[in-house]
């Protein structure tokens, strides 16, 4: 495995293992998608991420972080992420989105605000839960402890919000479990403590999560992976811990999970963590050698080579950035050509449209042609020219869109030396973008 090797989850291929981690925003007005994150998600997809995840998008209104944060818990969210979804997908990426309730740490300011909780006055809202009546830290309020009804009310909600994911266009979702937020709360006895079949014993701790898993994969097609996102450890003696992870790991497998995306904390405020390059990567190695599940590297990963490690040695098996893409969201270009790793050409071809070669290095825009493949796409067909030896591609003029197996004209394709006409060739139009 390599950095640039292709991923296969279910149905969907990732072109390469880079994934943009989900990144809070703090731009939504009542939860609305708007041009902000149409650039913000859309740039990182031009930019040669396999994977796109959309923030933490709150699966009911008083589950958001701030009230600035993007929702999901009305059908009308669909149209303006259905948007940003196109775009993404005809870049030849994957869209994704993370589903999430925050919990105890609800109707907080914009970290550039200040910090703690926000009054009605100023867009928060009073309605804050928890498993437990325990505030997160002194300067919080103190939540309101889900009764089952408000649990079950809590659990159809994840589930109405992969369905409106769905609607939207996306294939890849991810149950927010991490960071202190609601999911997390129940499984940490630091913040769980509950005396009924939800707390207590690590089956009751994580017995909301298992059920919230089961009612988004009522909703969610079978086709598209489906991620969990976990804080592996709350870095506090008596806390959540790597142990628990690798047990929970292992009935998340069997309940059809298909990658576990291991982050670390948020649980307490002021809690010591050693953070350092690839600090958390250790916890996905273990995981993923102790149950076989796929696993998401992330945090502190910023060079091509250190990425491009993780996944060689069977650390991970897709590495999540987020800070690294925030300050260039064309990082996995540059990693393509600091890796050597093998170019393509992506977009969507209809009818009578020219497709000429690029070049991501600056160098000279013919490239040896190898293969060609496709797969569907808006308006046309989606197509990757990947280089090899024989030929140079200057330029592809179809008379209709793509399809099957094909013959190109003779004119289609040129010598790397003279610009002399080659004679035709032969190209395979499959269902898989190659990168």
């Amino acid at each position: 495995m390599h950095l640039f090797e292709p991923l296969t989850i279910r149905d969907v291929v990732l072109r390469n293992r880079i994934a943009v981690s989900p990144m809070c925003q703090y731009s939504s007005t009542d939860g609305y998608a708007n041009d902000w994150h149409f650039v913000h998600l859309g740039s990182r997809a031009v930019g040669g991420a396999a994977l796109v995840i959309a923030e933490a998008s709150a699966v009911l209104p008083e589950g958001r972080i701030s009230p600035e944060d993007l929702g999901i818990w009305s059908d009308a969210h669909i149209p303006a992420l259905s948007r940003i979804t196109d775009f993404i997908h005809q870049q030849g990426s994957v869209a994704g989105i993370q589903l999430a309730h925050a919990g105890r740490k609800a109707s907080t300011a914009r970290p550039w605000e200040g910090t703690g909780p926000v009054t009605e006055a100023q867009g928060g809202w009073e309605l804050v839960v928890a498993p437990s009546a325990v505030p997160f830290a002194p300067d919080y309020p103190v939540p309101v402890a889900l009764d089952e009804a408000g649990i079950e009310q809590v659990v159809r909600a994840f589930a109405d919000g992969a369905r409106r994911a769905k609607e939207a266009g996306f294939r890849v979702v991810e149950v927010h479990a991490a960071h202190g937020y609601l999911l997390h709360e129940f499984l940490s006895p630091l913040a769980n403590q509950r005396t009924d079949r939800y707390g207590g014993s690590f089956e009751n701790r994580t017995r909301l999560l298992r059920e919230v898993v089961r009612a988004v994969q009522q909703e969610w097609p079978e086709r598209y992976p489906l991620f969990v996102r976990l804080s592996v450890t709350d870095w506090v003696e008596g806390g959540w811990d790597l142990e628990q992870s690798v047990e929970l790991a292992r009935e998340l497998k069997t309940l059809g999970v298909d990658l576990l995306d291991c982050s670390s904390g948020g649980q307490l405020p002021g809690v010591p963590i050693p953070v350092g390059p690839g600090y958390q990567t250790p916890f996905a190695e273990r995981i993923r050698k102790s149950t076989g599940i796929l696993t998401g590297a992330v945090g502190s990963i910023t060079s091509a080579t250190q990425a491009d490690h993780i996944v060689r040695t069977g650390q991970a098996d897709l590495v999540l950035l987020a800070r690294p893409l925030l300050r260039d969201p064309y990082w996995p270009l540059a990693a393509a050509v600091e890796l050597r790793a093998p170019r393509t050409l992506a977009g969507t071809i209809p009818a009578g449209q020219t497709l000429v070669s690029e070049d991501t290095d600056g160098l000279s825009n013919r490239r040896p042609f190898q293969r060609f493949s496709a797969c569907r796409g808006t308006g046309g067909r989606r197509v990757a020219c990947r280089v090899g030896r024989t030929h140079f591609l200057r330029s592809i003029r179809l008379r209709q869109p793509a399809r099957g197996h094909c013959r190109l004209p003779a004119h289609s394709l040129w010598s790397s030396d003279s610009g002399s006409r080659t004679g035709p060739a032969r190209f395979d139009f499959s269902n898989r973008l190659r990168r």
